[in-house]
């Protein structure tokens, strides 16, 4: 059997992309939005998706995303491959110069479903194979108008911040004791400061007005947390939502995504996606509380 070629697509090349059969059991295309090109109307670039050919055949294939303006990719999407073609799989992540964090999309209730299980597995060898770390398992909700929009419960106040220190501050507060796996990846790895300012970059990254973030107050003028109704290339989103330390056993968290549904609706989203770790219990069952129905599963990889 010839050695795979590994190489990027070029401009018009999307049908190549589209000739590895998917049977659309997990990964990018469970969402049923194919593939397309910037030049075709869609997010992705041909320098940035790579595909290995073995007689001039896809048997694998992986597009890198990132915004508009960003000069490095920051997420891998898709990666996927024929039968009996993991080591071209590998290979390929392994030779392509790119990197982004990957997110398997699974349906809801995936380890129930043998064949669902199986192609997952299939991706999760893959990815570890060529060097990529299985971080956390998450939810991912989409809420829309179908689902109840819960009411604002009125026991705190919300005011913006401009000044960006400011903002650093409470979210190196809101690191301590933090549940979030990335979060304590980021800070095993370079320390707090330097994961919160990744947080507040995020912020800045997406499109959304600065003046959406707000920090959330008592009527006493106690300090409690920050929440970020957000947008990103996609659509609306949950962007952030942190508790003081100090603050937590409340029920604040439920407090922030509330105010922050409800912003994002009046600045008029018909669609909301939001995630959190599965191991996140108080934060997943805020999301039920709430109305937000699970949509996806998800695996993240570093």
């Amino acid at each position: 059997m010839p050695d795979p070629v590994i190489r990027p697509l070029v401009a018009g090349e999307a049908p190549l992309f589209h000739s590895l059969a998917d049977p659309g059991l997990v990964g990018r295309a469970i969402l049923g939005e194919p593939y397309r090109m910037v030049a075709d109307g869609g997010d992705y670039r041909p320098d940035w998706t790579w595909v290995a050919l073995r007689d001039g055949v896809v048997v694998a294939r992986a597009a890198w995303w990132g915004g508009p303006d960003d000069e490095q990719p920051k997420a891998l999407d898709w990666f996927d491959f024929a039968d009996g073609e993991a080591d071209a799989a590998v290979r390929l992540l392994r030779e392509a110069p790119l990197y982004g964090e990957y997110d398997l999309l699974l349906p809801p209730g995936w380890r129930g479903q043998p064949e669902v299980l199986a192609a997952a597995r299939a991706r999760i060898d893959a990815a570890t194979g060529a060097g990529l770390k299985q971080l956390v398992e998450r939810y991912r909700y989409t809420w829309t108008p179908d689902d109840p929009l819960p009411a604002r419960t009125g026991r705190l106040e919300y005011r913006p911040e401009p000044d960006d220190a400011a903002v650093l501050d409470v979210l190196l507060r809101v690191q301590e004791g933090t549940l979030d796996a990335h979060d304590l990846e980021e800070i095993a790895k370079s320390g707090r400061e330097a994961a919160a300012r990744e947080t507040l970059d995020l912020f800045h990254w997406f499109p959304s007005p600065r003046e959406w973030w707000r920090l959330a107050w008592t009527p006493g003028g106690e300090l409690v947390g920050i929440q970020v109704p957000a947008r990103n290339p996609a659509g609306f989103v949950i962007g952030f939502i942190g508790v003081l330390p100090e603050q937590r056993g409340h029920g604040y968290a439920y407090d922030l995504l509330v105010e922050c549904t409800h912003d994002l609706v009046e600045q008029g989203a018909d669609r909301i996606a939001a995630a959190t770790d599965q191991g996140n219990f108080p934060m997943a069952a805020n999301f039920t509380k709430a109305g937000y129905p699970v949509s996806q599963e998800r695996i993240n990889f570093v």
